[in-house]
């Protein structure tokens, strides 16, 4: 569990140093103990909010004409009463809440999750890892909702708010980890596609390499303007196509040596400034 949260936090800082961007459609809304970003798209509006919590989580809200859609609740006390804040300020209805991979403090609200997700909540993998987290953080974490959640199928399109979400598998090493298109023109997979080297908990195997990239080729192929991610906030095309290449230059170096210093070295010299931590990375590429 220590383990996890260093990964974590780690992957905090290389999010706060590779994804805080804005272009001409983006708005910074406010800045307090998270950030709230705002993008405007056609029939909606997508609102990002880093949360800078350890686990460099980001939670989101689309707004639709008649409603309001919540992704990924936040987990600590202080970022879900800013984020529930941010929604009272929007003065609409939340519809539903989707939690993909992230559980947060969202009792009141309808849940809705991709199939299977309801019971690996439950299962020892993650219900295990919640205990760890609440041990560790104590009173500082939400009170996790109880409610039981509705399943989407993969492959089905649901309209919340007025707004297309379109459910598919996610990478088979991340499963039942869903990727959702929402309105055919934001991409939500469980990470986002920051630049920088992959955390071992998101490429944790060899088998993972080819699970990673097929998923990042279908993320490319969606033809969508904005990535997100439940670890990283947003991207936008280039950085989904830096890493296909970065996940390519992986497979043949992980293909090519034949053990983790190895491969750490030689993928350090052909990502000489990229921030991340190589050698955690090549451990599990090689355990």
């Amino acid at each position: 569990m220590k383990r996890i949260l260093t990964m974590a936090a780690a992957a905090m800082l290389l999010v706060s140093c590779n994804n805080n961007k804005t272009n001409q459609n983006n708005t910074e809304m406010k800045q307090t103990v998270g950030q709230f970003q705002a993008y405007e798209l056609d029939g909606f509006r997508l609102h990002v909010y880093n949360s800078n919590d350890v686990m460099a989580d980001a939670s989101f809200i689309i707004e639709g004409q008649d409603g309001l859609v919540v992704m990924e609740y936040p987990l600590f006390k202080v970022n879900a009463k800013e984020f529930a804040d941010y929604i009272a300020e929007l003065g609409k209805k939340v519809v539903t809440d989707i939690t993909d991979y992230h559980l947060g403090g969202s009792d009141k609200l309808p849940i809705v999750m991709p199939e299977g997700m309801p019971d690996f909540i439950e299962g020892p993998v993650y219900g295990g890892m919640m205990k760890g987290f609440a041990q560790q953080f104590g009173e500082t974490m939400v009170a996790l909702p109880t409610q039981r959640a509705s399943e989407v199928p993969f492959g089905s399109t649901q309209n919340y708010a007025g707004v297309d979400f379109r459910f598919e598998r996610g990478a088979a090493s991340d499963f039942p980890g869903a990727s959702i298109i929402i309105g055919n023109q934001v991409f939500y997979s469980h990470w986002a596609y920051y630049t920088a080297h992959m955390s071992p908990l998101q490429l944790g195997s060899a088998a993972a390499i080819d699970a990673e990239l097929e998923a990042t080729e279908f993320a490319l192929a969606s033809g969508c303007k904005y990535y997100i991610g439940g670890h990283g906030g947003l991207v936008e095309k280039s950085a989904v196509e830096a890493r296909v290449e970065y996940l390519e230059k992986v497979k043949q170096l992980r293909n090519e040596k034949t053990d983790a210093a190895q491969f750490a070295e030689a993928l350090k010299a052909a990502y000489p400034q990229m921030p991340g931590d190589v050698d955690a990375l090549a451990q599990a590429l090689y355990k």
